[in-house]
């Protein structure tokens, strides 16, 4: 990895990863916390269902104008005015969002299977708002380079969630005396409430913190400029929309899907408590696309950017594939992060992180349409994904139950991926060493069936065995990658 670029990019992933691993490992305790001590799979499973309305509507809030923003403040000698102009929008449709949603509260509530409980989704409305809200701020901390701000707020606006849950879910409960419970309104007496309670508190303590991004916005009337931006942004949007339905339809969809309505909560639950242990493989693709974005827009010009692009993929293939041996070949230590009664779903840890693998494959290889301005095609492939999804969910579940959703995703995401690389060929060709990718690939799916393959009772020696197999993976990609070997001519 000597070019500088790469190593420019790896520093910054690096840091991205604080403000992404740290606060996303932070809240991933929240799952032990949950399902040891406080929830059961129905009430998880509530839970699990509306956290996905919620990264569903943020992503469709934003209107996919943080891409945009990076693509048209690159190409503009006033990047501010582009900032300006895409945060406007997005604050008139969440103050619309709002409005509506307070209108039609109670049968949308009723629709959405919680009449007892329609606190719930105006809480949701309020967290997707202060989300939305504060993402192209985020986008501008990025595109100044202001990585450790960024992270330091995420990682703030995180630890602020975690000691909200215990002081609303274990402190409070113990200081408090039973009958003052009376004094406070119902959703701060229901446990999935408080969860909800928690997180607002953290959104609205995260748009404080950003408010200093938004000392020198103002108001412009450049509508020229605002169009050209969701001409851009609006098929980054229905990419955004279609992922969201790629990794949030099945939450949704299950407990409509189940042949059993009277375990189907229980069963997303489940489901939702074992996706969480695919947490290294999201986390890294999260904070490796935080630097990526910025990266492949600045590096475009450059004389070699093609093959500064084919080289990250080695790199990041090779990673990925890294992370889903350390976890899977490890299933035995990681299962613990969920509770006794949740432990029905390992199963499905493989299937998702291979799925993940792919998605972020997919995301790397998304520098052909951004780059061309050909992100409808982009959304092309996002729609093809997100049919995929439905269908094979709405087959497969009631067949299957979350084995299926889970083999759902990975099929969506194994096309997206397969589909956006042949088509990029065509538009703008990137020369992937596909040789060595396929290497990396074959070599962690012996491993991942030669450690399935040996029994050994005995936990200690099967951890100790399975570390040196990853090292044997790690070690032949860094051989690889300094000897030169599988170099494309």
């Amino acid at each position: 990895m000597s070019n500088s670029p790469i190593k420019r990019l790896a520093g910054e992933t690096a840091i991205y990863g604080l403000g992404t691993i740290i606060p996303r490992l932070l809240n991933y305790l929240l799952v032990p916390f949950y399902t040891y001590l406080v929830f059961n799979q129905n009430e998880y499973g509530q839970i699990t269902e509306i956290y996905s309305y919620i990264a569903f509507l943020v992503v469709f809030l934003t209107f996919g104008l943080e891409t945009a923003y990076f693509r048209y403040a690159n190409q503009s000698n006033n990047p501010q005015k582009v900032f300006n102009s895409g945060f406007q929008f997005i604050l008139f449709a969440v103050l619309t969002f709002i409005v509506l949603i307070w209108i039609f509260i109670n049968p949308l509530s009723t629709a959405m299977g919680y009449a007892k409980h329609p606190e719930y989704i105006m809480m949701l409305v309020f967290i997707v708002s202060f989300d939305a809200i504060t993402a192209l701020p985020f986008a501008w901390l990025r595109f100044h380079r202001k990585a450790k701000i960024f992270s330091a707020v995420r990682v703030a606006s995180v630890i602020i969630n975690i000691l909200s849950n215990i002081l609303l879910l274990v402190v409070f409960p113990k200081v408090l005396a039973p009958e003052t419970s009376h004094y406070f309104p119902y959703y701060l007496t229901t446990n999935v409430g408080l969860v909800f309670v928690s997180n607002l508190i953290a959104s609205m303590a995260t748009l404080v913190m950003i408010l200093p991004v938004l000392k020198q916005f103002s108001f412009n009337k450049d509508t020229g400029l605002l169009k050209r931006l969701l001409q851009y942004s609006l098929p980054v949007l229905v990419i955004g929309l279609a992922g969201m339905i790629n990794e949030v339809a099945d939450k949704i969809l299950m407990k409509y899907l189940l042949p059993d309505p009277a375990t189907a909560e229980s069963q997303l639950g489940i489901y939702g408590a074992n996706y969480k242990l695919a947490i290294l493989m999201m986390l890294f693709i999260q904070m490796f696309r935080y630097a990526f974005e910025p990266f492949f827009f600045a590096e475009e010009k450059k004389r070699n950017s093609k093959l500064i692009y084919a080289q990250v993929m080695n790199w990041f293939v090779a990673f990925v594939w890294l992370i889903f041996l350390g976890v899977t070949l490890n299933i035995e230590v990681f299962k613990y992060f969920v509770g006794p009664a949740f432990r029905a779903g390992l199963v499905i840890v493989p299937i998702v992180l291979a799925a993940k693998l792919f998605l972020g494959v997919f995301y790397n290889l998304s520098v052909w349409y951004k780059l061309t301005n050909k992100t409808l095609y982009g959304a092309i492939i996002a729609i093809l994904g997100a049919t995929i999804t439905i269908t094979l969910n709405v087959v497969l579940i009631p067949k299957y139950g979350y084995i299926g959703a889970a083999w759902a995703n990975f099929a969506c995401y194994f096309t997206m991926m397969v589909v956006s690389y042949f088509w990029g060929r065509k538009v703008y060709p990137v020369p992937y060493n596909v040789a060595k990718v396929l290497i990396y690939t074959l070599l962690a799916v012996l491993i991942y069936f030669a450690a399935g393959a040996i029994h050994i009772n005995n936990t200690i020696i099967t951890v100790a065995l399975n570390t040196v197999l990853i090292v044997l993976f790690a070690g032949f990609v860094l051989v690889t990658e300094k000897k030169g070997w599988f170099v494309r001519h």
